[in-house]
């Protein structure tokens, strides 16, 4: 580590073997060793250290880490004034008030003072006051989902499923919000040229693993009276690569298409003429 290097900050728990895993699919390879808090970083120019995902947007936000992988939803709680780069889409929840039963069916129209439970202290004083509700928070330290019905009439915290929710016998009321793990840097690293240029190369080989993932390269033989035809159906990123088979027989047509387009778009490029279909995962791709 030199005082040139960029700090980078990598979440620990949840969060990290989805960071991790991206981070190594782009070529970045994060080696944890024995000191697991400072790993080291295959790229030249960068230190690396392990922090809980809260502690991510503070030291963002103070400046002692240049660049960052944490939750939007800690970002919008702590209100730190970072940069978001780039959404790894990795870890999506939703940040959402939910009550027992009987008070999600009168959608907190509560005759009493409500007590909301929650971890989440900027975003839930937001909500209270959004909704203008009579209500005192309570700070909660993890497992928000037991507070209610004895100790708190309504919690806002996050859930990926609602299983957890469902499980404790409680309701969405409310979503405050959607979050994921995203990439956030400081301001200032930004300003910095050697930072700015690691930072923007670094998000180049990360968006082109995220899009390798939502794509795949289909690969079809076609006649050569029925070029046009299948050509035109072919949802590319730009346009297709065409090559001549041997000896005319044909053409060889490779594309990269949305990996969500394939039970519609097989059948049709079958019935446009496609032969010799052929589908592989790339693993970056760069537009």
């Amino acid at each position: 580590m030199t005082h040139e290097d960029t700090r980078l900050a990598l979440p620990k728990g949840r969060m990290q073997a989805g960071v991790l895993e991206l981070l190594n699919a782009a070529g970045v390879r994060v080696d944890l060793g024995e000191r697991r808090y400072r790993p080291t970083v295959s790229v030249p120019g960068f230190s690396a250290k392990l922090l809980k995902p809260q502690n991510v947007v503070e030291m963002l936000h103070a400046g002692s880490r240049d660049l960052g992988f944490a939750g939007a939803d800690w970002v919008a709680e702590l209100d730190g004034s970072l940069v978001e780069l780039l959404d790894t889409g990795l870890n999506p929840v939703r940040v959402v008030a939910a009550a027992p039963a009987a008070l999600a069916e009168i959608g907190l129209r509560n005759p009493r003072p409500l007590t909301v439970a929650s971890e989440y202290r900027r975003l839930t004083s937001r909500w209270i006051e959004g909704r203008r509700l009579d209500a005192t928070l309570v700070r909660s330290y993890g497992a928000t989902e037991v507070f209610p019905p004895e100790d708190a009439d309504v919690i806002v915290d996050n859930t990926a499923t609602g299983a957890t929710l469902e499980a404790n016998g409680l309701e969405v009321v409310d979503e405050l919000m959607t979050s994921s793990t995203r990439l956030y840097a400081n301001p200032r690293a930004l300003e910095t040229p050697p930072h700015r240029d690691r930072i923007a190369d670094l998000v180049l080989v990360l968006e082109s693993v995220l899009e390798a993932r939502k794509r795949v390269m289909l690969e079809v033989n076609v006649d050569s009276g029925r070029l046009d035809e299948l050509v035109a159906i072919l949802p590319c990123m730009r346009r297709p690569t065409v090559s001549r088979l041997h000896e005319d027989g044909g053409y060889a047509i490779r594309v990269a298409v949305l990996r969500d387009a394939l039970p519609t778009l097989i059948p049709l490029v079958k019935a446009r003429g496609g032969t010799d279909l052929v589908v592989t995962a790339p693993g970056q791709i760069v537009a």
